[in-house]
């Protein structure tokens, strides 16, 4: 662990999403919905904040740490984001991204005590839907379970997430150890892969690892909705989500908050 008063972690952000089936990370879209361009999205967000974790309590944070990221505002392709950490006294880490003057999200990390993994059959399996239904309070009801999100990274697919992350930690590539915003990705695609969204904006997570997953491994997201409503003409969805490896070990617990229908969409 390292002791310094504060951490920081500048990128030039970039975004992953350009040419994605959520239309919020176009240019041109997102400039309707009032913004200066595209959004980096919020996992990449949440990757640059994992860095100072990481590089704070070592790979004991991958493997039983938890953080929190609340996104606020945008962080655009290019720009230079800065990752900010400040030791807490409590042990926790205090996290900020700033775009120049900007705060664009908050968080913290923290090391927990060592426990169990919760079991895979927390959150049951279930098939993806044939056809997607249109993302509405009767397609997100809470407790309803959704269709089980999966993917496999090769080694290339996870080196090229490295890169795109701009992360520059060597852990990841000397132990094919799978990156935590790749990991939080699945959320996202849990979400996308069950419900037919426009633009939509991921707004928050809490994460708790328990493990880590190895390029290679076959990676799949148990979701269910836990609440659905309203808030200032935006509709938002809060998942509870097990990311897990190889159909035999949960990796983290995830609370996945997003705007499925921002109010510029509704009205």
């Amino acid at each position: 662990m390292t002791t310094s008063a504060a951490l920081r972690h500048a990128v030039a952000a970039y975004n992953l999403s350009a040419t994605s089936e959520n239309r919020i990370h176009d240019d041109a879209v997102a400039k309707k919905f009032g913004f200066a361009g595209g959004l980096v999205p919020g996992v990449e967000v949440y990757a640059y904040m994992s860095h100072l974790a990481v590089q704070h309590y070592g790979l004991d944070w991958l493997q039983r740490g938890s953080a929190e990221c609340r996104l606020l505002k945008p962080v655009y392709d290019g720009r230079e984001a800065v990752a900010t950490g400040t030791p807490s006294g409590d042990g926790g880490l205090d996290l900020q991204v700033t775009m120049g003057d900007i705060l664009c999200a908050t968080g913290s990390a923290r090391l927990e005590a060592p426990e169990p993994a919760p079991p895979i059959d927390e959150i049951a399996a279930g098939p993806l839907p044939s056809e997607r239904p249109e993302a509405a309070p009767e397609s997100l009801q809470p407790g309803m379970v959704l269709g089980t999100f999966e993917a496999q990274y090769n080694d290339e697919e996870n080196l090229a997430y490295l890169r795109d992350a701009r992360e520059t930690l060597p852990i990841y590539a000397d132990e094919k150890i799978t990156h935590p915003g790749l990991i939080l990705r699945l959320a996202n695609r849990a979400l996308g892969s069950n419900v037919k969204m426009g633009p939509w904006m991921h707004v928050g997570s809490h994460i708790h690892n328990y493990t880590t997953a190895a390029f290679g491994d076959r990676l799949s997201a148990r979701a269910q909705v836990v609440k659905e409503y309203e808030h200032k003409g935006h509709r938002f969805v809060e998942l509870a989500v097990c990311a897990i490896a190889n159909e035999t070990k949960c990796i983290a617990r995830i609370q996945h908050t997003a705007i499925y229908r921002p109010r510029q969409v509704a009205g």
